[in-house]
């Protein structure tokens, strides 16, 4: 199966946000290549929060070209045999936390957003970090840090706040 099949099918099986995941099936179905960067009309892309449930607290990153605190994630890779592997990968790199795992139930949230480049139409899992779990800063990052539940609306957007509380929903 590949990557566009995956997703496709993951889209089909999400319960939810009705309206974007029929907006990112059209897209899919008329972008063969809406995996890639390289559409540019906009592209799927995967992304995780990094969450820290026995100590109430998710790891964020500052964005290095967007300087935004966002989660982990970013664009699929051909090496992706899934949409839930990619965002699994690009939470590992970008949070430098070995052991990470994604929440079970597929994803938690759709986002459609607007980059410098394109549209972005994002695919949210959650990821559970390990007991102990020790980051390190990626080349994409300016920095990288825990934030405690109650803190992230102060320093992160709306499309953040909801990952979260969607997440915790889950948990």
């Amino acid at each position: 199966m590949s990557l566009h099949d995956d997703a496709a099918l993951v889209l089909k099986e999400y319960e939810g946000q009705e309206e974007l995941r029929q907006a990112y099936l059209s897209h899919l179905e008329a972008h063969p290549d809406g995996m890639w960067k390289a559409c540019a009309d906009g592209h799927v892309t995967a992304s995780a929060l990094v969450i820290d449930p026995a100590r109430g607290r998710v790891l964020l990153t500052l964005h290095r070209k967007l300087r935004m605190w966002l989660q982990m994630g970013g664009h699929c890779e051909p090496a992706d045999a899934t949409l839930a592997a990619a965002a699994l990968r690009e939470a590992t790199e970008e949070s430098g936390v070995v052991g990470l795992t994604l929440l079970p139930g597929g994803p938690v949230r759709l986002d459609r957003h607007r980059t410098p480049c394109a549209w972005h139409l994002d695919v949210q899992y959650a990821a559970l970090a390990p007991a102990g779990a020790v980051e390190a800063i990626s080349d994409e990052s300016l920095d990288l840090r825990w934030f405690a539940y109650d803190e992230v609306a102060d320093v992160a957007d709306e499309s953040v706040v909801r990952l979260l509380e969607a997440t915790r929903a889950r948990l």
